[in-house]
């Protein structure tokens, strides 16, 4: 495109953080002269967005998590839209994170410009009648799976399949081996990569067990080293709990050295969410934890449709990641997993694991964020019909 555009663009957490950047490069690529605005972390920034607020602010999970922090949240989005308004883009582009997005969306349905929400809701897990609030408040999705258009298609919203943006994350690049030289690792000692989320409601929820599960795999493992990546919301939080930790963790932070972390690990204990597809990227065999609220989960028991937490399980429709969730989530069964994997189970996860991830490509010739940029410039051009 030839002519100056703008786009807001709203993510609210790591993951969102991550595809708004990758999505923003894309589009410089596309555009010769493109600005932007909205909210963002420090990748988004780094593309070259100065965001209205701190993004961890965001970072909020749960249906009962959430309300202590109702009241900042309602102010970050009455704000939101008021910069939307006032900056009067080309395109607003919400960034997963739905309940912030629907919020937003709702307030600015007044502004003449695409309002696109990246990461369709899956609608095929829970309340499918979202696509009905959905086709309200937007006027395209981008979606990261292949089976997800024809959901929002059926009521008239367009939908369009541009794949996983983690497969361009370099998750599958880290360099193992200058990991393990840095900390005096050697190759015959045994890491446990130990990721406990990016909000602080999970990280406090899970590292205590995670933790636990430490101790456990350290009295059956010799040489275990273990190492923490983290983010700059949860930092403090994380150091001051791993504290007491038997196996002092090395703790890291920014994507290179994670990967770099993960390359050199030999089993990884992580909280649901997009690392598990790093992980599966990386080849690191994996085992997923994870707990909310009694009530949330007595909640979300009744309204999700899907047995699985991690994704490449749910292409697979079998448990290829062991799910720990919930009551299920303790070092008891969390060790014995982690144990486990360090043999033979981890090279057939990883086997197995491969034809799942190959499916998330949309096509040869484009990354997903350069599908995703394509898309959303032909949306501003008009080229596909709200």
């Amino acid at each position: 495109m030839s002519q100056s555009l703008k786009i807001f663009l709203v993510a609210g957490e790591a993951s969102g953080d991550a595809l708004g950047a990758r999505l923003m490069a894309a589009l410089k690529t596309l555009s010769a002269d493109i600005t932007f605005c909205g909210v963002g972390g420090p990748l988004m920034e780094a593309e070259g967005m100065k965001s209205l607020f701190p993004m961890h602010e965001l970072s909020v999970m749960g249906l009962v998590e959430i309300l202590p922090h109702v009241r900042k949240l309602f102010r970050r989005i009455k704000q939101t839209a008021k910069a939307v308004e006032k900056s009067a883009p080309d395109a607003v582009v919400t960034i997963d994170s739905p309940g912030f997005a629907h919020q937003l969306a709702g307030r600015i349905q007044h502004i003449d410009c695409p309002k696109i929400h990246y990461v369709a809701p899956s609608v095929w897990a829970w309340k499918p009648g979202r696509v009905h609030k959905c086709k309200k408040h937007f006027d395209h999705l981008l979606a990261l799976l292949p089976f997800e258009p024809p959901y929002f298609e059926a009521v008239g919203l367009p939908c369009h399949f541009v794949g996983h943006s983690v497969l361009e994350s370099g998750a599958d690049q880290g360099n193992g081996p200058a990991f393990r030289a840095k900390y005096g690792i050697s190759s015959e000692d045994k890491i446990l990569c130990v990721l406990p989320g990016s909000r602080r409601g999970e990280v406090s929820r899970l590292l205590p067990v995670f933790g636990e599960t430490v101790h456990r795999v350290a009295d059956n493992t010799d040489n275990l080293h273990v190492v923490v990546p983290t983010t700059e919301g949860v930092k403090e939080l994380v150091e001051e709990t791993v504290k007491d930790w038997p196996v002092q963790p090395i703790m890291i932070s920014g994507q290179i050295e994670k990967y770099d972390a993960m390359a050199a690990s030999d089993v990884a204990l992580a909280a649901s969410g997009t690392v598990a597809l790093e992980l599966a990227m990386a080849r690191l065999p994996t085992v997923i934890g994870y707990k909310v609220s009694p009530i949330t989960y007595f909640l979300a028991k009744r309204l999700v449709k899907t047995p699985y937490a991690h994704l490449l399980n749910t292409i697979l429709d079998r448990f290829v990641v062991p799910e720990r969730i919930q009551n299920d989530c303790t070092p008891e069964l969390l060790s014995t997993d982690v144990l486990a994997l360090f043999g033979t189970d981890g090279k057939r996860q990883i086997a197995e694991l491969i034809p799942a991830l190959e499916k998330l490509h949309p096509n040869m010739t484009e990354t997903p964020s350069q599908c995703a940029a394509r898309v959303v410039l032909d949306v501003i051009e008009g080229q596909i019909k709200k």
